[in-house]
């Protein structure tokens, strides 16, 4: 028998209004599905809303960050610098371009870098350090570019590109933080490059997809670093398919063996709604997060804080840390959230724990904050369709359950 007063709450499901659909039925019936006007479009709208004058649409945050190094000229012998706290996929474009992975814990309590020793782990092989905008929240950019300033005087450029920034390079992991904001600039503007995830569980999606934004810089070229990407994501070749289709531009070139991970017409033409919806989405991001936070005062779990004067979060995750559990009171938690309907996750398991990260001599012993903050965190499910009765159900549960097992430990 099923009992009827258990709610069915999915962790993250797009959010997809009639604007989307109407909006993908055009582009079917357009005849233009792969890479053309709606992808040059949505790249135009998406620099508009961040306040920069370029943006480069792929399929993926992904892919985004490895061409970003590519484009770089970041390779082996080079060292790039990330968290030991993020998903497999901040890490794994270094070891893509045959750098060396060098990873750092979290400051205690907390889930961004510790930025002393970032500085400690930087050296002449340095070339670029990638923060992690875990759940939204963009990070101390500040304190990182004072990190990377007092460290110029060894930095060791291998190229024109990389002299031109003169010290080691910024590249934000901003997938989860579109649409984030700090001391008054949005995510995109600050870090000298940040890559965006579309992917289907994030707060504006086109199913697959990424962009890449960068800050101008008189030494560089803008509309060249834009025709890199798009060589590099098109298989080097000189002329994209649109190009083509113009009288008499058949003919086209092959610069170099490149990459496929361009973005087609359909996934812009659901991010093109989205964005038209997007702020209204954002603010009920908002909403549902000072729920949670409303009713977990005096709980003693530990919440994420996404908002303060100084910043906005795009709230894309809310992270609690319940103390006083182990990782498989945790586990046990999450188990039996699900058996009320509530559909729970962890971010994250820190790479240190994971095979691949093992297997390159990486031991989580050596980062004991970032599994301090794993071991008993939980993401609870967030996304704009949610109720307010959503968030008072999910809670509801949360405390019976960890009541519980803290009573029992």
């Amino acid at each position: 028998m099923i009992d009827s007063t258990v709610r069915h709450i999915p962790f993250s499901p797009p959010d997809i209004s009639e604007a989307e659909i109407e909006e993908v039925i055009k582009t079917m019936k357009s005849g233009w599905i792969t890479t053309g006007p709606r992808t040059k479009l949505f790249e135009k709208k998406i620099a508009e809303y961040i306040g920069v004058s370029k943006a480069v649409c792929l399929n993926s945050a992904t892919a985004a960050m490895e061409l970003t190094l590519r484009i770089l000229g970041v390779g082996p012998g080079d060292e790039v610098i990330t968290s030991a706290y993020t998903y497999t996929a901040t890490a794994s474009v270094i070891a893509h371009v045959g750098a060396k992975i060098v990873l750092v814990d979290t400051s205690p309590d907390t889930f961004e870098m510790d930025y002393a020793k970032v500085e400690d782990a930087i050296t002449e092989k340095t070339k670029v350090i990638i923060p992690v905008d875990i759940a939204g929240r963009m990070c101390d950019y500040e304190t990182l570019f004072g990190v990377v300033e007092r460290k110029k005087g060894i930095y060791n450029a291998g190229n024109d590109i990389q002299s031109s920034f003169g010290r080691v390079i910024i590249m934000a992991d901003a997938a989860h933080a579109f649409g984030a904001e700090r001391n008054g600039l949005k995510c995109g503007q600050v870090a000298d490059f940040t890559c965006f995830s579309f992917h289907a569980v994030k707060n504006l999606t086109t199913a697959e997809g990424g962009a890449v934004v960068w800050r101008e810089k008189d030494a560089i070229d803008g509309e060249w670093l834009y025709k890199q990407f798009m060589l590099y994501s098109l298989h080097g070749q000189s002329k994209d398919a649109l190009a083509k289709t113009q009288v008499g531009s058949w003919e086209y070139d092959i610069v170099y063996p490149a990459y496929k991970c361009n973005m087609t017409d359909i996934m812009a033409a659901i991010g093109l709604a989205q964005l038209k919806r997007y702020e209204q989405m954002l603010k009920r991001r908002k909403e549902l997060i000072e729920k949670y936070e409303s009713l977990l005062i005096s709980s003693g779990i530990e919440c994420m804080k996404h908002y303060s004067a100084e910043s906005s979060s795009s709230g894309h995750l809310y992270l609690v840390r319940v103390p006083g559990i182990n990782e498989n009171e945790r586990n046990q938690i999450v188990a039996n959230m699900a058996e009320r309907g509530v559909a729970c996750n962890v971010h994250y398991k820190p790479l240190p724990m994971l095979t691949a990260y093992k297997k390159m001599g990486f031991n989580i012993a050596d980062y004991p904050n970032a599994f301090e903050m794993y071991q008993n965190e939980i993401t609870l499910p967030l996304h704009s369709m949610l109720s307010n009765e959503d968030i008072e159900y999910v809670i509801e549960n949360l405390l019976k359950l960890t009541r519980s097992i803290v009573r029992v430990s």
